[in-house]
């Protein structure tokens, strides 16, 4: 990894996922802070910079993972970067309440590198529990400096900038697992016919040579400029091969050696510096756990939970996004005045201020709301460690649907915002697997389909007005819909693993966090300018240009009629066969750069006019569709092809840089789509013959 300067010292922070290391890397780097994606890859890395007595520090935050036995792109990421990324210190950080399954990374990097320092961080957790570690015993077992801190406040920090600035003066020899004899006589077989230094610990090389892993082989021999095709390496793999075989011990099953020997290692030193005062520590962990996932009260307890949060995200976006309608609406009227009083011709006025700001205005407005108190309501249950919980309640409808438990959280990502969710689908390890997720995630409807679905739910089937009942009633129909959303994720998933993506479901360790207090400052933060933002930012680039095309094409006429009504008129027939009409279809296709535009255009054909209306009463907006031909039929039809069409273009971006592939972009965009006219036309078809 390449330096500031020549002076500058590079440290590679890992650990598993929620052991804390972010926040250890926050309080590292302040806000001297960079987020980006590592070189050819689709995972994100955080970098940052801090100094201490003088020298300045490069800080790289990997990804969280529980081996570096690479199988997801996440591990290759840290592995690669730990191995061949010229890191001066490694640091590896431990929850003290899970210390055991920690102590995995821990060895395996020892393996690596000498250059490792412990950061045992959750004290403060681990205290509360009656758990206690000998950090000094825990040092000198592993052969690194070992520092214990309780990162969310802040403490031990100062002890561990002051443990990295001295372990840049001396030289340790970390702990190096053990394994049966023949294959420690096969390592020093290769090791000894590496006849030179190296970067890397001679041993390891050794045992990476013997491995059938051509990736690591071959990065291996690049970083350290090994001929694999050398004369003596080949002689001496040769000998140390057959001498596994001789044992019986195949090369293919080699690492399942290594993964066991470096398990039992870990919990003989976690036995060795852990002291329980308390042996039931987690029982009210495991109490909570029979409750969350039970199979009687998992998955309810899971609806009501999402069912309250889709409440009051639907409830509490109302008032702030009236306000920020209200906010934007009046500065496009002093905008159109702006650009009057500097004589810019009335035409582009119009274009720029009715077409490009309004639909801007529009999007976000009410992308804006919703996604302000669902993204940190969402990481606020990631947070507390509820999320994994999820995952174990629904592994079983996935494992027979062929597919990875873990979409359950990429699946719940989407009803936020299905970019954000087709992101989260790098948690998934196997490719395979990974782009199932992918392509059916825009089943969920995302925060930009339920201003659509819930208008429709109000005014044709819960009744317009206000009122706790009406809300309820609201909710209960979209949770009804949404339902509907994920039966046909796990059927187009089912249909996938059958056919274009066939394929054996991967078992996966599903690890269930100790719950903790979420910190919900640090949440909101995140969730907004991680999450919020980041979505609002692709939507408004988008909606940009789309605003110009509709306005174009509301304003441009050929004869008596405008491109827009053209258009619909062409479509209507398509339209009417799905129980819909041309408008509507036209509707959803402009609509394209974000689902929350489609009402308004709607609006605007309906009512001839060559720019975007808004209505804020429901009821006039109830008479306006009837008088178009809306029937309950209509509004049925509408909010079907709403959870079921095409994802969004800001999706379809993500999807494109997810998979680098325009193929499965256009499939994730044919499947929804196909199925939303399928469904809609058996819905109108039945009707007609039984209504």
């Amino acid at each position: 990894m390449k330096k500031e300067k020549n002076t500058d010292r590079i440290i590679a922070l890992a650990g598993n996922p929620n052991v804390g290391k972010s926040t250890v890397f926050n309080a590292l780097t302040g806000m001297h802070q960079h987020t980006g994606n590592w070189p050819g890859k689709t995972v994100s890395n955080a970098s940052g910079y801090f100094e201490f007595n003088h020298i300045n520090y490069k800080i790289y935050d990997l990804p969280g993972i529980y081996s570096i036995l690479a199988h997801s792109e996440e591990e290759f990421v840290a592995r690669d970067f730990i191995c061949f990324g010229r890191s001066d210190l490694t640091i590896i950080v431990c929850d003290a309440v899970c210390l055991m399954r920690n102590l995995n990374l821990v060895l395996q990097v020892c393996e690596i590198t000498d250059r490792v320092i412990v950061c045992v961080n959750l004290l403060d957790e681990a205290r509360k529990k009656k758990i206690n570690i000998d950090l000094k015993k825990l040092s000198d077992l592993l052969g690194v400096r070992v520092v214990g801190t309780s990162a969310r406040n802040n403490k031990g920090l100062d002890d561990l900038l002051k443990n990295i600035d001295l372990s840049f003066g001396e030289k340790r020899k970390s702990l190096k697992v053990k394994y049966q004899n023949e294959i420690e006589d096969s390592i020093k077989i290769v090791e000894d016919s590496l006849n030179r230094d190296f970067k890397l610990e001679k041993r390891w090389i050794a045992l990476n040579l013997l491995k059938e892993d051509c990736d690591i082989k071959n990065k291996i021999s690049i970083f350290e400029n090994i001929n694999l095709d050398d004369g003596d390496l080949t002689e001496s793999l040769r000998r140390a091969k057959n001498k596994l075989l001789e044992a019986d011990i195949m090369i293919s099953e080699l690492e399942e050696y290594i993964v066991e020997a470096i398990n039992n290692k870990a919990e003989e030193i976690a036995d060795s510096v852990t002291i329980f005062e308390d042996d039931n520590y987690n029982k009210k962990d495991r109490f909570i756990d029979k409750i969350l996932t039970s199979k009687i009260t998992g998955i309810p307890i899971m609806i009501l939970l999402f069912g309250f949060i889709f409440w009051l995200t639907i409830v509490g976006s109302n008032y702030p996004s009236s306000i920020i309608q209200e906010f934007l609406f009046n500065i496009e009227d002093k905008l159109f005045d702006f650009l009057t009083y500097i004589r810019v011709p009335d035409i582009i006025n119009e274009m720029l201020v009715h077409g490009v700001y309004r639909v801007l205005a529009w999007v976000v407005s009410v992308m804006l709301p919703p996604m302000a108190i669902f993204f940190p309501l969402f990481t606020l249950l990631e947070d507390v460690g509820y999320l994994p919980r999820i995952a174990f309640n629904v592994d079983g409808v996935f494992k027979k649907c062929k597919t990875c438990g873990k979409q359950a959280l990429t699946m719940a990502m989407g009803f936020g915002c299905n970019a954000v969710g087709v992101s989260g689908c790098r948690i998934i390890d196997s490719p395979r697997e990974r782009l199932i997720a992918i392509l059916t995630n825009s089943f969920v409807p995302c925060n930009g389909r339920f201003p659509t679905l819930i208008a429709i739910i109000t005014m044709f089937f819960a009744g317009v007005g206000g009122g706790l009942s009406n809300s309820f009633l609201s909710v209960l129909l979209l949770i009804l819909v949404i339902s509907l959303g994920i039966t046909m994720t796990f059927i187009i998933s089912k249909i996938l693993s059958n056919t274009l993506l066939k394929g054996i479901p991967s078992s996966f360790t599903l690890e269930l966090p100790p719950y903790r207090k979420p910190q919900v400052g640090k949440v909101i933060v995140r969730s907004i300018f991680d999450r919020t933002l980041f979505v609002l930012g692709r939507a408004v680039s988008i909606a940009i240009p789309a605003g110009l095309i509709i306005w174009l094409m509301a304003n441009i006429n050929v004869g008596n009629s405008s491109l827009l009504n053209i258009c619909s008129g062409v479509l209507d027939p398509l339209g009417r066969l799905i129980g819909m009409d041309g408008v509507i279809l036209l509707a959803f296709i402009l609509g394209f750069p974000a689902n929350e535009i489609v009402i308004p255009i709607i609006i605007m054909s309906y009512m001839a006019t060559g720019n975007l209306v808004e209505i804020d009463n429901l009821n006039i907006l109830k008479q306006l569709l009837i008088d178009n031909g809306w029937t309950w039929t209509t509004a049925v039809s509408v909010m079907l092809f709403s959870l079921m069409h095409w994802p969004c273009s800001t999706t379809c971006l993500t999807i494109k840089k997810e998979t680098s592939s325009w193929k499965w972009t256009a499939l994730s965009i044919l499947i929804p789509t196909i199925c939303g006219f399928i469904i809609c036309f058996i819905f109108n078809l039945i009707v007609k013959i039984f209504i």
